[in-house]
């Protein structure tokens, strides 16, 4: 065990940590030169597309240091087996990074040198700390022109209350101060604790589903050994399983006879259905449990919410399945089942964020072949009525009547802002625009800036992520905190086609913002509904009161063009005819809402 190092990379958003894993994975000759490639870790097809990592990878390096090297450092010419965890870096994906911390005993907390501190970097920090892991800050990116080491080495010292010779430098994309990051992990971090005698305790952090082989679970082991062939069962559900593989994460994976404390592996029992596994269970021996379960990871608490509803609706078993195959892979997906009358049935889906609600759907249609609509997203209210009770309210469709309500309450957020000082004036004004309430502003060092507000959760899940980042010219990050709830002026608007509501379109939404609001939506999908053989009013309805009105004119057949010359009553009577089988397909009339006009209102600006 004292040759075992766990560990993790946490960094903000694009500071190098799949690359610097590449590096790592490449000097200690894990990965062949044959297989090797950018972001060898992200092995998921969406990941590469757009740069980031979704998931947690882990995977496990052997490291030699040759005797030389060791001169003065006890147990010199050893091998150490490494267990990295590559993290995502995205505030949407904080869970991913919460569940890889906590199967390690350090950190590599990556800065890049031309960036400096991002709010997502203090973040991921606090979150080690919580967990007492030893931190090794590493700076990046140092051999780029615009790197200033200086100035961030000692952002990082005011960060951390380190020793400025403490911060190691490197290149993740040369390999330049990569051997020293080993080093570093091999001298700082402790190697983990644990009996491997005691009765077995191991913590499931990750899970996947594998279409032969069942569900496959990913462990570190706190105490006792594990071997092939052994009897186990998961604490929370009770099931025993004969332990058909164990073995440790490489590239791919790899079985082995046994795996004691310490150790990262990954265990297939031929479970089939997703409910049995959990992700922050304990896996214990059937003869010789242990005691108590380890404490697992707090719950996730969704941040916002949308419908998700098969565009077949005979595919709705099928989403269920797909859905839970999903929930393994990433456990901070939440879901329970709902129907509307514009789509059928459905599930309400809670994700962290609007960027987790674009990759769950982006994975559903890719990984599971699923067509799904996703309706508007929504956070969670709190309603309190006039019989004095207290409701919670996660869609549209379930707000009371307006005459039952005492008072509305809306969840509130603690955001961290960092940006340049050039940016102030716009990002203070973005905030105060959506009914933030600016808190403290403290400058970390000339030209940079942490602000912090007080921002309704409603009003940032739609797009100020991407406004800031356009004011900012890309420079602001941003990091948050559900930080309770408060009264609001909350309304329910209504989109209603040709006087019949569109559940799927409803929204909740500040009383002062609903009239910009609805005459938006209106004049978004009088663009996008395509034209019927009759009128198609678009209205946004508070309550009985119309607020805004669109029209899509009918497509009309020229019925006159074989009438030539002769007296107008004949045409007359023929547009007479037309118009009374205007009048009757109205009322059978049924008008289709096309995917792309859910999608273009989340896009509202």
């Amino acid at each position: 065990m004292k040759n075992i190092r766990n560990f993790c990379i946490i960094a903000h958003i694009d500071h190098g940590k799949s690359t610097l894993a590449d590096r790592l994975l490449e000097v200690t000759n894990t990965v062949s030169q044959r297989e090797m490639q950018d972001q060898v870790l992200d092995d998921m097809e969406l990941e590469k597309e757009r740069g980031i990592t979704i998931k947690s990878h882990a995977i496990q390096m052997n490291y030699r240091r040759s005797a030389r090297e060791c001169e003065g450092v006890q147990g010199s010419a050893e091998e150490y087996v490494l267990n990295l965890i590559d993290t995502p870096g995205h505030v949407d994906f904080s869970y991913e990074v919460s569940r890889a911390i906590a199967a390690c005993e350090g950190a590599l907390l990556v800065v890049d040198a031309t960036q400096g501190i991002q709010a997502q970097t203090i973040s991921n920090l606090y979150l080690a700390l919580e967990n007492d892991l030893e931190i090794i800050p590493v700076m990046n990116k140092i051999d780029l022109d615009s790197a200033m080491p200086e100035e961030v080495a000692d952002e990082i010292v005011d960060l951390l209350g380190c020793k400025p010779e403490e911060i190691l430098r490197c290149s993740a994309k040369t390999g330049m101060g990569v051997p020293e990051i080993l080093d570093a992990i091999v001298d700082r971090i402790p190697a983990p604790e644990g009996d491997p005698d005691a009765p077995l305790q191991a913590l499931v952090f990750d899970s996947v589903f594998n279409p032969f082989r069942g569900i496959i679970s990913y462990f570190r082991i706190m105490n006792g050994t594990l071997k092939t062939g052994d009897h186990v069962k998961f604490f929370s559900t009770g099931r025993e399983y004969d332990a058909d593989e164990v073995g440790v994460l490489r590239l791919n994976m790899e079985p082995c006879k046994q795996l004691s404390a310490g150790n990262v592996g990954y265990i297939i029992s031929g479970i089939k259905t997703s409910k049995e596994v959990r992700v922050g269970d304990t896996i214990t021996h059937v003869n010789v449990p242990c005691e108590k379960p380890i404490e697992g990871f707090e719950a996730v608490k969704p941040m916002v919410f949308a419908g998700v509803y098969p565009v077949d609706t005979d595919d709705y078993e099928e989403l269920r399945a797909s859905i839970e195959k999903l929930q393994l892979n990433d456990a901070s997906l939440t879901f329970e089942p709902e129907s509307s009358l514009a789509l059928g049935f459905g599930f309400r889906c809670g994700f962290l964020g609007l960027l987790h609600m674009e990759i769950v759907q982006e994975r559903l249609t890719r990984e599971f072949d699923m067509d799904v609509i996703t309706t508007v997203p929504n956070v969670q209210y709190k309603v309190k009525l006039t019989n004095g009770s207290e409701i919670d309210v996660y869609n549209p469709s379930g707000m009371p009547e307006p005459n039952n309500i005492a008072e509305v309450y809306e969840p509130y957020i603690h955001a961290q802002i960092i940006t340049k000082a050039d940016f102030i004036g716009p990002v203070i004004k973005l905030c105060m625009d959506k009914r933030g309430i600016l808190k403290n502003q403290n400058y970390l060092t000339t030209d940079r800036i942490e602000i912090t507000f007080d921002l309704p959760l409603g009003e940032v899940v739609f797009d100020f992520y991407d406004k800031l980042k356009s004011i900012s010219k890309g420079y602001a990050s941003f990091d948050y905190y559900i930080n309770g709830y408060q009264p609001s002026k909350l309304v329910k608007l209504e989109i209603l086609l040709n006087g019949d509501p569109v559940d799927a379109l409803s929204t909740l939404t500040y009383v002062d913002n609903a009239y910009p609001i609805g005459r938006k939506m209106c004049e978004k999908l009088k663009d996008l509904i395509p034209r019927q053989q009759f009128d198609v009013a678009i209205q946004a309805a508070i309550g009985s009161k119309i607020i805004a009105r669109e029209t899509v004119r009918q497509v009309r057949k020229d019925v006159t063009a074989k009438c030539y010359g002769g007296d107008i009553t004949r045409k007359r009577k023929l547009l007479e005819k037309q118009k009374e089988g205007k009048k009757r397909m109205r009322q059978v009339g049924n008008v289709e809402v096309p995917q792309s006009a859910f999608l273009a209102v989340l896009k509202l600006d």
